[in-house]
C-alpha cells in the first residue's frame, strides 16, 4: 500500500529552514515537531542559504531593469511633446 506524498507550502519550508539555520532547536526537535525527515530539513536549509544570495543580487538587477524600462518611455514623451507643440503652431498659423 502506498502513501500519498506530503506537499508543503513555501511558507512552511521557509519557517522550518529558518529554524534550522538559527540553531535554537536541535535537529531532533525540528524533526519531531514538524514531522519531517532530517534530510528534508537540511535540503531546505541549503536552499535558503543559496537563495539568500540571489535575493540580494536580484534587488540590484531590478533597479537596472527599471531604468532600462523608463528611459525609452521618457524619450517617447519628449518626442510626443515636441510633435504636439509643432502641431499647435501649425494650427495657429493656418487660422
Amino acid at each position: 500500500m502506498s502513501t500519498k506524498r506530503k506537499t508543503h507550502s513555501a511558507r512552511f519550508k521557509a519557517k522550518v529552514a529558518l529554524e534550522a539555520y538559527k540553531g535554537d532547536k536541535t535537529a531532533a526537535e525540528l524533526i519531531s515537531s514538524h514531522k519531517i525527515s532530517s534530510g528534508q530539513i537540511s535540503t531546505w536549509k541549503k536552499s535558503l542559504v543559496d537563495g539568500a544570495v540571489q535575493l540580494f543580487e536580484s534587488g540590484h538587477a531590478k533597479a537596472v531593469d527599471e531604468e532600462a524600462l523608463t528611459s525609452p518611455l521618457y524619450e517617447e514623451i519628449g518626442r510626443l511633446k515636441v510633435e504636439l507643440d509643432w502641431l499647435k503652431k501649425k494650427v495657429n498659423e493656418s487660422y
